[in-house]
């Protein structure tokens, strides 16, 4: 029923299309006023972003909420407080007097520093993870680079009573909890069984194998939005449902 439910909320939202280099951009605006953003790659219909914007207590738009895909890059704009609280800032140590000290990789707590060698300095750069969602069609998946450590050092678990994923490392170097939206929107347990990850190139992947409940709404979803006339890039505005 809950499955149901979200699926009618979707389609009683106010939508718009465009396709765009390849992108179909779908937007809804929902009753309450707040808005969703899909972005689906247009052959293989792959979410490729989802964001969020709420209206505050004055009712002026806010920010964009990231849920699905790429953020920002670090120079590009503040990062969000999530990212923020996985480590200290990023910085920049300039150590004077180092002389002929050669090109070394070091690490620090869940960053690492890259020391480039100067005639008189070394200049340490101090690279936080990056933590990123980009699921498959089977499954909700999450990356987190500058994470250096073995796949052994790493445990990533369910927490029940708080509906969320816990990733924590036995050196105590990298601590991190986030939930998984769309189960709450389904109101699905989260289950173990579910649970998966790996490790290469100091990035760990971590999968959770959609319920089929999910599979089942994605797909109605995906019928439903071809139904929405769509406008090209060419067009000007888009066509709304």
């Amino acid at each position: 029923m809950a499955v149901t439910s979200w699926l009618e909320i979707l389609r009683s939202a106010e939508k718009t299309a465009l396709l765009q280099d390849g992108k179909r951009m779908v937007h809804y605006l929902f009753p309450d006023g707040k808005e969703m953003a899909e972005e689906y790659d247009e052959k293989t219909s792959e979410l490729l972003v989802r964001k969020w914007r709420v209206k505050n207590a004055l009712g002026a738009l806010g920010q964009w909420q990231l849920e699905v895909g790429e953020p920002m890059p670090s120079g590009a704009g503040s990062l969000g407080s999530e990212l923020i609280k996985e480590s200290n800032a990023n910085v920049c140590l300039f150590v004077q007097g180092l002389v002929g000290i050669g090109r070394r990789h070091l690490t620090l707590r869940a960053g690492s520093i890259m020391c480039s060698p100067h005639s008189h300095s070394a200049h340490l750069t101090i690279q936080r993870p990056i933590f990123m969602r980009k699921d498959t069609k089977t499954s909700f998946q999450w990356r987190i680079r500058n994470l250096p450590y073995p796949k052994d050092v790493y445990s990533v678990s369910v927490a029940q009573k708080e509906r969320c994923v816990i990733v924590r490392t036995t050196n105590k170097k990298y601590y991190k909890k986030f939930s998984i939206p769309d189960l709450d929107r389904h109101q699905l347990p989260l289950e173990d069984s579910a649970l998966s990850f790996a490790h290469a190139n100091c990035t760990l992947i971590i999968s959770y194998q959609k319920p089929k409940e999910v599979m089942a709404a994605e797909s109605e979803l995906q019928k439903e939005l071809k139904k929405v006339k769509t406008a090209h890039s060419s067009d000007g505005d888009c066509k709304t449902q």
